[in-house]
C-alpha cells in the first residue's frame, strides 16, 4: 500500500554534488521538470538540511541556443547568483557524465558564456570572468572598530580581509555584519578571511550571502583572494588555496603590465549520490 502510493508520487531526478565541500543539488531541467511557478519555494525547501536533501545551492541545467547548455544558479535562500565557481566545476562534470556536453564545453550564465574542461581525477577547470572593481587597502567602520579590507568582483562581489589566525575568526557574526553593511548595499557582498602560510598556500574562510553562513568552500571567493594577493604581493600562477573543507582550489592566470587575465579555477567535483526527489522533499 505505502509502496504503491510512493510510486504514484511525482518525482524529479537529481544529483547531489560537492566541489571542495561546497554542495549542490543539480537537476536536468531541459524538459521543464521543475514547475516555474513555485520555483523559489522549491529551492528553499529542497536545500533545507536534515528535512530535505540540503545544499548550499541548486542548479538547473537548461537548453541554450548559444552554448552547450544554460544554467540557472540559486542560493539556498532562493536568490539568484550571477556566478559560482564550485557550482560551475560541478555542473561541468554533471554535463559531461550525462552526455549533455563533451569534455570541453561552454555554458550560458548571467555573467556570459563560461568555458570548462574536464580534467583527470574527477576535476574540472573553469575559465572565470575577468575580475572588475578592484579596490585595495580600504577601511570600514564596524561596531567594534575599524576594519581594513580589499574588494573585487569575480562574477559576484567579494570582500577580502587578511587575518593572522584564521581559526580564531568569529566568522558568522563578523561576516554577517560586513555582508549587510550599508557600504555594500543593496546587493551585499561575500566576505572572505584569508591567511598566508609559509608554504605559499592561502587559507580561506568564507561567509556567503544567500547562504547566510560559512560555507566549506567558495570558488569565486578563492579567485578573489588569489587575484588580490597577486596584485598586492606579486604572487605567481598558480595560486593554491586551502578551503575550510581541507580541499584545495587552484587559480591560474596571466599577468601583463600589472593586469591579470585568462583566469582559470580548477577543483574537484564529487558525485555524492543520484536520487529521486519526491513531493515530501519540497513541500
Amino acid at each position: 500500500m505505502e509502496l504503491s502510493l510512493i510510486n504514484r508520487m511525482k518525482s524529479i531526478t537529481f544529483y547531489k554534488m560537492s566541489g571542495s565541500g561546497n554542495d549542490f543539488v543539480i537537476i536536468d531541467n531541459r524538459s521543464k521538470a521543475v514547475v516555474e511557478k513555485y520555483l523559489s519555494d522549491f529551492i528553499v525547501n529542497v536545500c533545507r538540511r536534515k528535512v530535505s536533501v540540503g545544499a548550499d545551492g541548486l542548479i538547473l541545467v537548461e537548453n541554450s541556443d548559444i552554448a552547450d547548455f544554460k544554467w540557472r544558479f540559486f542560493n539556498s535562500d532562493g536568490s539568484k547568483a550571477e556566478m559560482c565557481g564550485n557550482g560551475a566545476i560541478c555542473v561541468a562534470r554533471f554535463a559531461y557524465i550525462n552526455r549533455i556536453a563533451g569534455s570541453k564545453m561552454s555554458f550560458e550564465t548571467e555573467t556570459g558564456i563560461v568555458y570548462a574542461k574536464i580534467e583527470k581525477n574527477n576535476s574540472a577547470k573553469i575559465k572565470m570572468p575577468d575580475p572588475v572593481d578592484l579596490m585595495t587597502d580600504c577601511s570600514l567602520q564596524l561596531e567594534n572598530g575599524t576594519l581594513f579590507f580589499d574588494y573585487i568582483n569575480t562574477g559576484v562581489p567579494h570582500v577580502i580581509v587578511a587575518v593572522d589566525k584564521i581559526d580564531d575568526v568569529k566568522i558568522t557574526e563578523l561576516g554577517r555584519e560586513i555582508r549587510f553593511h550599508q557600504r555594500f548595499s543593496p546587493a551585499g557582498a561575500n566576505v572572505n578571511f584569508i591567511s598566508g602560510r609559509e608554504d605559499g598556500v592561502i587559507a580561506i574562510r568564507t561567509y556567503e550571502r544567500g547562504v547566510e553562513d560559512e560555507t566549506l568552500a567558495c570558488g569565486t571567493g578563492s579567485v578573489a583572494a588569489a587575484v588580490v594577493c597577486a596584485n598586492k604581493s606579486e604572487r605567481k600562477s598558480p595560486v593554491k588555496v586551502l578551503t575550510r573543507s581541507g580541499g584545495y582550489l587552484f587559480i591560474y592566470f596571466k599577468e601583463k603590465n600589472g593586469k591579470l587575465s585568462d583566469i582559470y579555477l580548477e577543483g574537484d567535483a564529487r558525485i555524492i549520490y543520484k536520487g529521486e526527489l519526491y513531493e515530501d522533499a519540497w513541500n
